[in-house]
């Protein structure tokens, strides 16, 4: 039977418990990227998320009976608090099937509720199979998260306020994408009334059913999906929404989970909102779609679908985040280990930001150093790469490599037993331009460093641990120079964790 999707969206009632939610101008992105662009503030509903509108509205059309006997879904999070909501307003039980990797943030939402969780499998499809076992056990009506027409009726009302608050013209319209739920109802409505707008889907490259789906022609079942973006961890889209995805979505693009932490980035700087990572994913697409069609002047609105963010998850994304704007380039640079070597790599690094510094002696011939670097855009770590190699320190480009960024930052050190005299401190240099040339021009050059590491925290100073070598019958002019410094300082070379590690 053929589905009138276009009146079940218009009569779908989300309104009892969902908001109407604002459709925001993002000033600052909008200008760096010379294309108006607007965010669709799903993450200003009551649980935090869209899925309220398609588990409400489902729910409204069950019987008396059904709502009787109480109700069970399969949630990575948001859908379970729209359905553990939706069933707080009706006064019936609902029991909620989440993978055991999901956020606590979204587990303690649900029981707040009044929720029964139960916790099972590692995706969503395994909490899914779990969910149905229990349904027969027990006589529950299964509230579907995506792949039912009541649900994806839901979820299209949000593109009914779309075209609402923004009449004017619009070029396209990003989804982020799971099981499809979403996208589905969002491309069913904006086809039957404005089907010059384009419809497209985001997904991560690690969890990207419905784009191999969509290049295939049917389904396509993922052995395992990435869960840094918990709320689209899907390895199976469903079956009614891969229809309506073929029959009206435009295209589809992935992206990794560095342009998914740059996004969250971008609507905090312009909304001060913080996004989880499937809210900001659709934003993450529209800037990589922009970017390889070139569009210039066009209305673009993006979806942001959810604010159920982890706070354990932001160390990642505050690291990651200048990674996937590419504003930030890793490299690993090898220099002599001589005398004044160091200071002629800062000179040529000259007035760019420097975000981390890790150094540790080797040995008496060469030192590697790991450096990370502000710049504007990625042609300059090219050309940052190429004038330290004309000057004959040989230099590696780590900014897309994964061991470098996740590992091997936190590993540059160990012994280093040739390093004789050393002495370590820790220094609280001011957080400005030229702060590291002047402890280099202040020192004087025989005194090697022999251990540096620094990243920059977002405080109004950096944390520095410097071990310099400094022989014997000098120390009287060493603390000299600490004191002409000016920086706090605190002498380390006698703490445990330094003996352990690092003498």
């Amino acid at each position: 039977m053929k589905i009138d999707y276009l009146q079940k969206i218009k009569s779908a009632r989300v309104y009892d418990v969902a908001s109407k939610t604002p459709l925001d101008l993002l000033s600052n992105i909008s200008g760096r990227f010379n294309n108006q662009i607007l965010l669709k503030r799903e993450d200003m509903q009551p649980v935090f998320s869209f899925k309220l509108r398609g588990a409400y509205n489902k729910m409204a059309q069950l019987s008396t009976e059904a709502l009787a006997h109480g109700v069970i879904t399969a949630s990575a999070g948001n859908h379970a608090q729209g359905v553990a909501l939706a069933a707080k307003n009706a006064g019936c039980r609902a029991v909620i099937v989440m993978p055991v990797t999901t956020p606590s943030i979204k587990i303690d939402a649900v029981r707040s509720r009044g929720g029964e969780v139960v916790l099972a499998g590692e995706s969503y499809t395994d909490a899914y199979n779990h969910a149905l076992k229990l349904m027969e056990e027990q006589q529950l009506t299964f509230v579907h998260p995506f792949d039912d027409p009541d649900v994806i009726a839901g979820q299209g009302t949000v593109a009914v306020e779309i075209l609402q608050d923004h009449p004017e013209p619009i070029e396209a319209i990003f989804c982020p994408v799971g099981g499809g739920g979403l996208i589905a109802g969002v491309a069913a409505y904006i086809k039957a009334v404005r089907p010059e707008i384009k419809v497209i889907g985001v997904e991560v490259n690690d969890a990207n059913a419905m784009t191999l789906s969509l290049q295939q022609g049917a389904r396509v079942t993922l052995d395992q999906v990435g869960l840094f973006a918990d709320g689209k961890a899907v390895k199976l889209v469903g079956e009614e929404t891969f229809r309506l995805c073929q029959q009206y979505v435009d295209d589809m693009i992935l992206v990794d989970n560095d342009a998914i932490c740059a996004a969250i980035k971008d609507v905090f700087e312009d909304t001060r909102a913080i996004l989880e990572p499937t809210g900001a994913l659709a934003l993450a697409g529209l800037k990589a779609y922009v970017q390889q069609n070139g569009l210039q002047g066009k209305n673009l609105v993006a979806i942001a679908s959810g604010a159920n963010m982890s706070f354990d998850r932001l160390r990642f994304v505050v690291e990651r985040s200048e990674i996937g704007e590419k504003r930030e380039a890793v490299l690993a640079v090898t220099i002599p280990e001589t005398p004044g070597s160091f200071k002629k790599f800062c000179r040529l690094i000259g007035n760019r930001n420097i975000t981390e510094f890790n150094y540790r002696y080797a040995d008496a011939h060469e030192a590697h150093i790991y450096v990370g670097v502000a710049v504007h855009e990625p042609a300059e770590s090219n050309r940052l790469v190429e004038q330290l190699q004309q000057h004959g320190l040989p230099a590696l480009d780590l900014s897309d490599n994964e061991v470098g960024k996740l590992h091997l930052r936190y590993m540059v050190g160990g012994h280093a037993p040739q390093a004789e005299h050393e002495q370590v401190f820790r220094f609280e240099f001011p957080e400005r331009p030229g702060a590291l040339m002047n402890f280099l021009d202040s020192m004087r050059h025989d005194w090697n460093i022999s251990l540096f590491h620094y990243r920059n925290h977002g405080a109004d100073f950096g944390r520095v641990l410097v071990g310099m070598q400094v022989p014997p019958g000098e120390e009287e002019e060493f603390t000299q120079f600490l004191q002409n410094l000016g920086y706090p300082y605190w002498r380390e070379s006698d703490n445990p964790a330094y003996q352990l590690f690092l003498g």
